[in-house]
């Protein structure tokens, strides 16, 4: 199987926080971001040849996935949703950049044809998306570069199965707090150290008032 170099690219609080609350907007956070963070942030967008979010994302901040603060060309837009579940006035069904929707074969037919009306919809997996398959097609349709800007239920499945190989974050000096408050990565967490992701700090330093960490994931063998 051939795959993307995958980076996840993400602004987080001091206490790893996504959001104010389940159910509300990472944009609330970003911006806060200043005008350096948000340049390092597109910088990252105009090097890709994807751009991937999750579901959730799109139904909770429906973004635009471009390349904005500066000069550069729109990655494709990439979207893994198991039952095809994508407001069909969503932004990234709009005609900025190309847009693939990934889907699964149990998914509604009625969904998908709707969305093939706007936009590319695949089919990976029969009950849900197979991650591992989309990598591998995504790679063959020229996808050689993909940066995930979340959310935490797509970061941990991406990660569990070892298809990341950078993680970027862009510190926010807040502390949020809450027992349910979405992390940098949710889903069920690994039950022991041998399981654990383990990283490798690269690089360290500020753009504007943020800190950016960027972290390599090491790779066992």
């Amino acid at each position: 199987m051939h795959r993307p170099y995958t980076i996840i690219v993400s602004e987080v609080t001091v206490d790893g926080k996504l959001t104010l609350r389940k159910g509300r907007s990472s944009k609330e956070i970003m911006q806060f971001m200043d005008d350096e963070a948000n340049r390092y942030l597109h910088e990252l967008r105009a090097k890709v040849d994807g751009i991937m979010v999750g579901a959730e994302t799109i139904r909770t901040d429906n973004p635009f996935l471009t390349v904005r603060y500066v000069e550069g060309k729109n990655p494709t837009r990439i979207v893994p949703t198991s039952k095809a579940d994508i407001p069909i006035d969503a932004n990234i069904l709009e005609k900025h950049a190309p847009t693939i929707i990934v889907t699964s074969h149990s998914a509604p037919e009625e969904k998908v044809k709707a969305l093939e009306e706007k936009v590319e919809v695949i089919r990976c997996g029969e009950e849900s998306v197979d991650l591992i398959e989309m990598m591998d097609r995504l790679y063959k349709k020229g996808i050689k570069k993909l940066m995930v800007e979340g959310g935490a239920t797509l970061n941990w499945n991406l990660l569990r199965l070892g298809l990341v190989d950078e993680i970027r974050l862009i510190h926010i000096p807040f502390i949020v707090g809450g027992t349910d408050t979405p992390t940098l990565v949710g889903g069920e967490g690994f039950y022991s150290f041998d399981e654990v992701v383990k990283l490798k700090l690269r690089a360290h330093f500020m753009r504007g008032s943020h800190l950016i960490t960027e972290w390599e994931i090491k790779f066992e063998g």
